[in-house]
């Protein structure tokens, strides 16, 4: 994907000729949005562009709130991650766009350690 290093966990099979639908299964990240809520009308944009584009197969990632998108090809990466730019989404996982939550910086004041984020 231009200009983009990470967001995307590439999956391949070592036997597409037995199974060409699956010769490659992409899945991408979607990172939570600010306050980490999604809207319903966010939640329908991820998967009318996931619908179009990939699997249609979503999942949540429990402790950290992305969105996972199960199963693209190659040629639909750039696509996808274009539309979910454009939608405002950014790609990638695990660290929000916005910081930690605040309930992780009240249990780390409560272990002792600094208070600052």
């Amino acid at each position: 994907m231009l200009g983009y290093g990470g967001g995307v966990i590439g999956r391949y099979s070592d036997i597409p000729e037995q199974f060409p639908n699956v010769a490659h299964f992409h899945t991408i990240r979607v990172n939570q949005p600010a306050g980490w809520f999604y809207t319903s009308d966010a939640l329908r944009t991820v998967c009318d562009i996931w619908e179009k584009r990939g699997s249609g197969l979503t999942n949540m990632h429990g402790s950290t709130g992305d969105l996972v998108l199960l199963g693209t090809t190659t040629d639909q990466l750039e696509p996808t991650f274009q539309e979910l730019a454009q939608a405002g989404f950014d790609l990638g996982g695990q660290v929000p766009t916005c910081g930690r939550p605040p309930v992780a910086w009240e249990w780390r004041a409560a272990s002792g350690r600094a208070t600052t984020p």
